[in-house]
């Protein structure tokens, strides 16, 4: 999959981790990085983060490589929470199959799709 005209777009903001999932799975890192708006922030963790699409992709690159260190877990579905919508805004959240808990915000886009504009991996365990 590289043509995003033929990626299915995320029309729910439920939509959003679904699609991430099965892009990683794929191998898909161009379209994994296109759920994201063009000055997204994904915090990592430990104080780390990664703004705009183009770290987004670097970091996505890094991962198909790497996985996350030495256990190369890839990201799975989760126990998804149904999302919190206000206007343009949808805040997503999953429990992990490890017990973690992700938490995102999606903004809705000019044609109704939904691209996260935060992610943060772990809030909690």
């Amino acid at each position: 999959m590289t043509d995003l005209s033929t990626r299915e777009p995320a029309r729910d903001p439920q939509d959003l981790e679904r699609l991430l999932v099965a892009r990683e799975n794929a191998g898909d890192v161009d379209g994994m990085t296109a759920l994201f708006e063009p000055d997204a922030v994904i915090d990592i963790g430990e104080g780390s983060f990664v703004h705009g699409r183009e770290a987004i992709h670097a970091y996505f690159t890094q991962l198909q490589v790497t996985g996350f260190g030495p256990e190369r877990r890839k990201f799975e579905y989760g126990e998804q929470r149904p999302a919190l919508i206000c206007g343009e805004l949808a805040l997503t959240s999953t429990r992990c199959r490890n017990g973690s808990i992700t938490t995102e915000v999606a903004r809705r886009q000019t044609d109704g799709t939904w691209l996260w504009v935060i992610d943060r991996y772990s809030v909690a365990w």
